[in-house]
């Protein structure tokens, strides 16, 4: 049953905004979230969360919404200043997402996904993308990013599905002892009950996916949000055809890559080859 909305404040943010205009023109129109979801295609639950500014209203929604209502562009107008307000803090809603996701799964084409990153791969990244930051600033975003690996040792964890392209492995972040400690903390979790690695390798040739990072949000009562990043951005998205063309892109990554054997042997092996890398002892 969808729950009472809460008391929104437009003066507040452009969010809460959108979500009073939202719910006064669904009211004037006299539709209901079930008939609305029909009309804009999109989710009752999506359109909910909008409505009491738990969700940000995601385009194309807003055209939709302004074709629906008769509205010219308000709700466009109204998603430019949502946007303006929200885009600084882009990937909070998927962190909110994920803390409550029973399924997890992602797509990484050149970096470790962050849930699996160690401190040390984790402050090498950050120390390069973040020049002159000071040591105890690394610190608080070496912490903030490891605090989201508790869904990890949750009492009843997501199920996760990683897939890390093979340019991750051989990128060597931090050098060879940060990647040795990097992949030997991989290897305990490609095949678990709650966790599944598997490695995209070069010889797959090009991954309709491969340039960025992809993450499929699943909740527990089945909706799925897509959050997508690559250099300079990253938006979540909600929209049904959006959500299930990505679906069907994991699943086609999933077919192309390594299986859980291959992906552990692979991984070994550059484990293996970081060893070389050291130098000599003297």
């Amino acid at each position: 049953m969808t729950q009472p909305a809460r008391d929104l404040d437009p003066a507040h943010s452009a969010r809460d905004l959108y979500g009073v205009e939202l719910r006064r023109q669904r009211q004037l129109a006299g539709l209901s979230l079930d008939r609305l979801s029909d009309i804009v295609n999109y989710s009752k639950t999506h359109l909910h969360g909008v409505e009491t500014g738990e969700r940000l209203p995601l385009p194309p929604l807003s055209e939709k919404l302004d074709a629906a209502f008769g509205t010219g562009e308000l709700f466009q107008g109204l998603w430019g200043a949502v946007k303006r307000e929200h885009t600084p803090r882009r990937f909070d809603h998927c962190l909110e997402l994920e803390a409550r996701a029973a399924r997890i799964q992602e797509f990484c084409a050149g970096l470790v996904p962050g849930l699996l990153q160690t401190p040390a791969y984790m402050r090498a990244l950050f120390t390069e993308g973040n020049p002159g930051m000071s040591p105890a600033g690394i610190d608080d975003l070496v912490a903030k990013r490891m605090s989201r690996q508790e869904n990890l040792r949750r009492e009843r964890p997501p199920q996760f599905w990683w897939i890390i392209g093979e340019a991750a492995l051989l990128q060597a972040v931090g050098g060879p002892a940060v990647m040795r400690g990097q992949l030997a903390a991989l290897l305990p979790l490609v095949r678990t009950r709650h966790t599944t690695i598997q490695v995209a390798p070069f010889s797959a040739g090009a991954l309709a996916l491969m340039n960025g990072t992809l993450i499929l949000l699943t909740l527990p009562d089945n909706s799925t949000t897509v959050y997508q990043e690559g250099f300079g951005y990253g938006e979540t998205f909600d929209d049904r055809e959006i959500v299930a063309r990505r679906m069907r892109g994991f699943d086609e990554l999933k077919a192309s890559a390594l299986s859980v054997r291959e992906s552990a042997a692979l991984i070994e092996a550059t484990l293996e080859m970081y060893e070389s890398c050291e130098p000599p002892q003297t």
